[in-house]
């Protein structure tokens, strides 16, 4: 009983906001309101209508505490595939998505929701961190060199096991992994003209080719749970559009992601001898220069930090002039490289609020479905050695799901 009075309340609270916002008329919202809380009394839930559906989705992005790229909040566009109810249909319906999302590298913010969390039905889970990601290949014994991205070091082994078989390199793109209810898993390969890469290149010089580096242009966040109005949805993927140092001052430098800070700085000549010499921070910069000027050659939508943070408050301001919280988080929302050169290093009145409609972290598809990431993988399915149990969710993770300045 309790449950259903908190879905009632959360109801009510959400469709009087997306009433009063969208300036309806209250009789509109008072038979609405009527009409789901009688559902809810009968059935335990109710079912969002196409706009409110849109509505919730834009409102979670804006009210995400950890995002810098709030800005553009009202452009993003919901999809709904509340109808997919096949691991196939859920397939095609994030391959559309990615098809959209990343056009001829124009990037556009897209969200594709699936059907809700209700008791009758089977959940549909996508395992996936995002629907682009790459593998990850832990040496076998540390005699060897690593390959790939260590933050997805558990979810390749859970791939291979499931008889997905990588090349053993270090920008192995991951298949899709669907879940529908108790059901196994399916794996979906993704269509080579769906996935567009970026070298990267340096604007000045040659000296960085030879590392080999480059990554994927659209990131969409696939294992994050949307909230609206006391209704939740396991399978919601969204994106944005990178800011640079996601790429290159975390994936590629963090020590637990690709950790390629010293390949850099010997390919440019600097001197490692000491910290002194801020080898560190010349390689950082120059690796996001790269990041900048490789997603600009190749016409990839991208945003560097300092845009980024007068974005953000402009977006404060305008959220103020309307009258609404914004909930911030600083340390989620400062750069990882020149913060104090940003605006938003001077914010110190920033406060985070339990905001509803939400993105919210959840337990892992496979830790949800009581799969574990230890079965051995056929040995014919890679050249690589079988990664141990790795806890993704411990590390790398994306706090912001549009911008995300913890990498991703």
């Amino acid at each position: 009983m309790e449950g259903m009075d908190t879905v009632c309340r959360e109801a009510e609270s959400f469709l009087r906001r997306y009433f009063g916002e969208r300036d309806k008329p209250p009789a509109e919202a008072e038979e609405r309101i009527r009409e789901v809380l009688s559902a809810i009394r009968r059935t335990g839930g109710y079912d969002h209508t196409a706009e409110e559906l849109v509505y919730g989705g834009k409102a979670a992005w804006r009210n995400n505490s950890r995002c810098i790229g709030r800005l553009f909040w009202n452009s993003l566009e919901v999809i709904d595939a509340r109808h997919a109810s096949t691991e196939d249909e859920v397939a095609e319906c994030l391959f559309r998505h990615l098809e959209k999302a990343g056009a001829e590298g124009r990037i556009r913010p897209l969200m594709t929701v699936f059907r809700s969390r209700s008791e009758g039905s089977e959940e549909i889970s996508i395992w996936n961190h995002q629907l682009i990601r790459y593998a990850g290949y832990p040496s076998p014994d540390g005699s060897s060199p690593r390959r790939g991205d260590p933050a997805s070091d558990e979810f390749t082994s859970i791939c291979l096991s499931l008889g997905w078989k990588g090349s053993g390199g270090d920008f192995d793109v991951l298949p899709l992994v669907i879940g529908i209810g108790a059901r196994e898993p399916k794996l979906y390969e993704i269509p080579p003209h769906l996935v567009q890469e970026v070298e990267i290149r340096h604007p000045e010089t040659s000296a960085l080719d030879s590392l080999g580096l480059r990554w994927y242009a659209v990131p969409v966040i696939s294992d994050m749970s949307l909230e609206i109005g006391g209704i939740q949805y396991p399978a919601a993927p969204f994106n944005g559009w990178y800011m640079e140092t996601e790429i290159g001052a975390r994936n590629f430098a963090d020590a637990g992601r690709y950790d390629r800070l010293p390949d850099v700085a010997d390919a440019l000549g600097l001197d490692r001898s000491s910290n002194t010499t801020l080898w560190k921070d010349r390689a950082l910069v120059e690796l996001n220069l790269a990041v900048l000027h490789s997603f600009k050659r190749d016409g990839v939508s991208i945003v560097d930090h300092h845009t980024a943070a007068d974005q953000f408050m402009r977006f404060q301001q305008q959220e103020r002039e309307q009258g609404r919280d914004v909930s911030a988080r600083w340390s989620w929302l400062i750069p990882p490289i020149s913060p104090a050169a940003t605006a938003v290093w001077h914010d110190s009145a920033m406060q985070e609020y339990d905001l509803s409609p939400s993105l919210s972290y959840q337990p892992p598809a496979w830790v949800r479905a009581g799969t574990s990431a230890a079965r051995p993988a056929p040995p014919e399915s890679s050249g690589a050695a079988q990664p141990p149990l790795y806890a993704e969710a411990a590390g790398g993770r994306s706090g912001c799901p549009f911008h995300v300045s913890g990498g991703s």
